[in-house]
């Protein structure tokens, strides 16, 4: 989501030298030429304003200052940087340029340079607001959610009616998967603030995450009732759309976002799911290449030096590693593909999850299954497992069926046999829980969609007749379980 950055002129400019001086005295009504055409949006007059400064003034603080500001809302991020990085070397302890030189770094990605500009700022004065809440989008970005909302909530508690930061705080909330909160941090943004076109798209995202589509599909078309070029706000309702299954509408919302950003990697790969839904692999599966450019999984990207194979130039007697993404499930499901790769002449080489590893070892194919995180063997080719249906040309009618494509290891058959010897009745097997994956925020907000809490499942241990064993796994679950079985006793 994008969080709204705050940019400043600081002060009004001052005059500089004494009024007897002419060429000085000219300089400082140019000055304040620039900041009224400034203030008023004329950015094209004020550049030829500043045109008529004497070379020999031409890097002062303030002048240097504004151009960077009118560079950045031109929309030219780097040349702002460049410019305020001069202002700054004649006024290195100013604040506010500190602040609006993170947010041409923030534009153009470098988070960790925004924040680190942010940092300076709020060490000269702690508690400038924008420099805060502006910290908290950098530290958002670079996915430190528990630090971002902290930094909300300092800038809330020095300004309550800082609208910018409740919306962000709402943002943050839903990466963390509380849902609630975000939705209440972005209506809060909203009753400071009703026509705040950024709460109504974060809180469309919340709602979302709530699955109450229709309300969120609402505050999407709010959104770009205020800001109709609002590329965020397109693709976000075109997700929404996707879940209510109006697809058609999903993908024409899509498109408008992507007139506006032909780049919009979020926008191209929420395309691509929303074609494979409707079963237009064609398309789907090549805009599903966009993933890698998302901010979710562009961390995730493997850039080796061998060719990325899509599907041209053969593969008899070359050697292909296949590598698994995502999780457990995207690689149970693709792997299905990897028999059609052996079919090709290729020697594969499997690499997968280390919990999967010995299951792996059962699928036709691979001639070697390693665990991610293992010396790789020498291989010539190299393509992850969900871009094969791309790669071998899927359609509805040529997606694998052979079933089974795995199997349980024969070792632990045999293990399970003998541990459930004497276990006559009808056993049920009980899972109720994903893996959360703390450590990645968004896999944990999709989680909280498939979970449960074992409590719910409780009262099937009263079917009598039958016996339940529990298979899940991690920790947090299991003391579910414990904790129910103690309330039972």
């Amino acid at each position: 989501m994008k969080k709204k950055l705050k940019i400043r002129s600081g002060n009004e400019p001052k005059g500089f030298g004494q009024p007897q001086q002419p060429e000085l005295s000219r300089m400082a009504l140019l000055v304040a030429n620039a900041l009224a055409l400034h203030q008023a949006g004329r950015f094209a007059e004020v550049e030829k304003v500043y045109k008529q400064v004497p070379d020999t003034q031409s890097d002062q603080f303030d002048f240097l200052h504004l151009l960077g500001i009118i560079l950045f809302q031109r929309g030219d991020p780097a040349a702002a940087v460049e410019q305020i990085d001069r202002a700054l070397k004649r006024k290195p302890n100013d604040a506010v340029a500190l602040n609006n030189r993170g947010n041409a770094l923030h534009a153009l990605r470098r988070f960790d340079e925004a924040l680190a500009s942010y940092d300076r700022a709020l060490a000269l004065r702690p508690d400038h607001g924008d420099s805060l809440c502006n910290r908290g989008a950098a530290l958002h970005e670079l996915k430190r959610y528990g630090e971002a909302l902290a930094t909300c909530d300092r800038v809330i508690a020095l300004q309550p009616d800082y609208a910018e930061a409740h919306s962000n705080r709402g943002n943050t909330l839903r990466e963390l998967g509380r849902f609630d909160e975000a939705a209440e941090a972005c209506d809060r943004a909203l009753a400071l603030v009703p026509d705040f076109a950024e709460a109504h798209c974060n809180r469309g995202s919340a709602l979302h995450a709530l699955q109450r589509f229709e309300e969120a599909l609402a505050s999407y078309d709010r959104a770009l009732v205020l800001r109709s070029a609002y590329a965020e706000a397109l693709s976000n309702r075109g997700l929404t759309l996707r879940d209510l299954m109006r697809c058609e509408e999903a993908l024409a919302s899509f498109a408008r976002a992507l007139v506006l950003r032909p780049d919009f990697a979020d926008a191209h790969f929420n395309e691509a799911l929303s074609r494979l839904l409707i079963g237009d692999f064609e398309r789907g599966w090549q805009k599903h290449e966009w993933r890698w450019q998302t901010d979710q999984l562009a961390d995730e990207r493997r850039n080796f030096p061998q060719p990325l194979w899509l599907g041209s130039g053969a593969l008899a007697g070359r050697t292909i590693l296949l590598h698994a993404e995502q999780g457990f499930g995207d690689t149970l499901q693709f792997c299905r593909y990897v028999p059609l790769v052996a079919a090709h002449g290729a020697r594969i080489i499997l690499e997968v999850q280390r919990p999967l590893q010995d299951l792996m070892r059962t699928l036709a194919g691979p001639a070697q299954v390693i665990s991610r995180g293992e010396q790789l063997p020498a291989f010539d080719l190299h393509c992850p497992l969900l871009s094969l249906p791309l790669a071998l040309q899927t359609r509805l009618d040529t997606i694998p069926a052979r079933t089974p494509y795995l199997a349980a290891p024969e070792n632990k058959v045999r293990a399970w046999r003998d541990r459930l010897a004497g276990h006559e009745k009808p056993r049920i097997g009980l899972v109720w829980a994903g893996n959360p994956r703390k450590e990645m925020p968004r896999s944990n907000r999709i989680d909280a969609l498939r979970s449960m809490e074992f409590a719910q499942l409780a009262p099937l241990l009263e079917v009598s007749g039958c016996e339940f064993f529990s298979l899940q796994k991690g920790d947090d679950a299991l003391a579910q379980l414990r904790e129910s079985i103690l309330r039972q006793h």
